[in-house]
Parts: structure tokens; sequence; C-alpha cells
């Protein structure tokens, strides 16, 4: 919410007209794929359940480490640019 104000408020709306297929789109599209494969991969038998967990749970731990230098540590406007996010 943040972030969406400051971009607001400066009237630079430059940066978020990027194609599908920009770098910084495709990273946060893997970013967020590479969450959900340890969660799938149990399900349909690929791998152990106690090994999708521990994957998950590391995943998990990256992201949440992403989240808080992105909320708590970078300025608004290297937060935009910070290619470990959601979408």
């Amino acid at each position: 919410m943040r972030f969406a104000w400051e971009k607001k408020k400066a009237g630079n709306n430059a940066s978020m007209k990027r194609g599908f297929t920009h770098p910084f789109n495709l990273i946060m599209i893997a970013y967020n794929v590479i969450w959900w494969i340890p969660i799938i991969l149990p399900f349909i038998g690929l791998i152990d359940y106690n090994a999708g967990f521990i994957a998950f749970f590391i995943i998990t731990m990256i992201r949440l480490g992403a989240n808080l230098l992105r909320n708590n540590i970078l300025g608004p406007e290297q937060a935009v640019e910070f290619p470990l996010r959601s979408p």
C-alpha cells in the first residue's frame, strides 16, 4: 500500500509499463512458481512429503527474508524495483 501511495504521489508511471517478457516480470513469475513447486510435487508423488515440507520451509524462509528486506530496509524507489516480491 505504501508503495502504491508513493508511486501515485510521485506521478511516475513509466516503470510500471513493462511487457510480460520483461526480465523483471520473468524473475517475479519464477520466484512465485518456485514457491509452489514443493507444494505440488508431493501430491503428485514425485517427492516425499518430508522432502516437500523441508523444501517449502526453506523457500518460505527465503521469501520471508526478501519481504523483510523489501519492506523494512529498502527505500520506496528501490522496493518497487526489487525483483523478489509478489506481483
